[in-house]
């Protein structure tokens, strides 16, 4: 059994109980990856209760039903959408802080952070991003272009209509890059600061963006709320995914940490998203293309600018040269995650 390393002096000054939490987070994280990775979230149990972002997002639509009232003016529906935002991230971080408490005597230590593991699993989506942009290129292989379009619109928002064999793929390495640090990073980083209600507290904000955060007449004001918590969620843990993209591109022959590097830096303020950016400039970077650029969403035409400045014209080839370095980062992650349980004392 490996031990610990020994606690710095300098750092002896920080609560034993503070230790034990960074060390008890770490230990439900590896495990909540571990088994999202083998596991996924099982069909039976889908088909049996749903999915906690199935339930939240029944919850959402309810309160934006009940709470956005387009007859009021822009700055009270803002307060009822910052009112509704409260509800949703309660009713989400209430029970899993309820669970963390519950696990907090089990003995011996590490057990109760174990405990947690399963219903933080459900909170990843390690597994099923990959399988879900790696579906695009089964589509291609099984109905050419339209097969790749019907699966591109899983999992991005753009009209596929509008999207070449190109645009399709540029889309799904896109959604790849850009999820890798909402579904992927994100709430791992915030599993280590809080535990379980971090865990909680991220995918309530993220889900909450993801139904009301759009610039759209009825949504502008009401989800304003939702879509800035969710920036201001994501700020770490954007940046600390394209970091792991170029750190992960060191261990692959086909790609360029270099590059991804420049990109990152070059490029990531540039983009009209905050954090979506570096991710994106990373990915780009590493495999010598350009992501991002100018989209159609709806029938809306987005002028984005673009991330590296490689190839535009992106094929099949490079969407598993993008699947084949996010396993290498979240590789990368999770081995970040086993190195805490190691440095940080029990």
């Amino acid at each position: 059994m490996v031990k610990p390393f020994p606690l710095p002096h300098h750092l002896r000054i920080i609560p034993r109980s503070e230790i034990d939490a960074i060390r008890d987070h770490a230990i439900l994280l590896t495990a909540a990856l571990a088994l999202e990775a083998v596991f996924s979230y099982p069909a039976t149990l889908l088909r049996a209760i749903g999915h906690p972002a199935q339930w939240l997002g029944a919850l959402i639509a309810a309160l934006e039903r009940q709470g956005n009232n387009l007859a009021l003016s822009p700055a009270r529906r803002r307060v009822q959408g910052a009112a509704a935002l409260a509800v949703i991230l309660l009713a989400a971080v209430l029970p899993a802080w309820v669970l963390q408490r519950a696990a907090a005597p089990i003995r011996p230590q590490p057990l109760g952070a174990l405990a947690l593991a399963l219903p933080a699993a459900s909170l990843f989506a390690t597994r099923g991003l990959f399988v879900h942009v790696r579906a695009v290129a089964t589509g291609f292989a099984e109905a050419g272009l339209a097969g790749g379009r019907a699966a591109v619109a899983h999992i991005v928002g753009r009209n596929p209509a509008r999207l070449d064999a190109a645009g399709v793929v540029r889309a799904a390495i896109e959604s790849l890059a850009e999820n890798f640090s909402d579904a992927v990073v994100a709430p791992a980083f915030w599993c280590l600061v809080l535990g379980l209600p971090g865990f909680a507290l991220y995918k309530a904000a993220n889900t909450a963006d993801s139904m009301l955060g759009h610039r759209t007449p009825r949504l502008a004001d009401f989800g304003w709320a939702s879509a800035r918590f969710d920036d201001v969620l994501n700020l770490p843990a954007a940046r600390l995914a394209g970091a792991l993209l170029a750190l992960a591109a060191a261990f692959a022959r086909d790609a360029s940490p270099r590059g991804a590097w420049r990109a990152m830096l070059r490029d990531a303020r540039r983009h009209r998203s905050p954090n979506a950016g570096w991710p994106e400039a990373a990915m780009a970077g590493a495999l010598g293309l350009r992501l991002a650029g100018p989209r159609v969403y709806g029938e809306t035409l987005v002028a984005d600018a673009w991330m590296g400045d490689g190839r535009a014209a992106v094929t099949l080839d490079d969407l598993r040269r993008a699947l084949a370095l996010y396993r290498r980062a979240a590789v990368l992650a999770f081995c970040a995650a086993l190195c805490l349980i190691v440095i940080v004392p029990g």
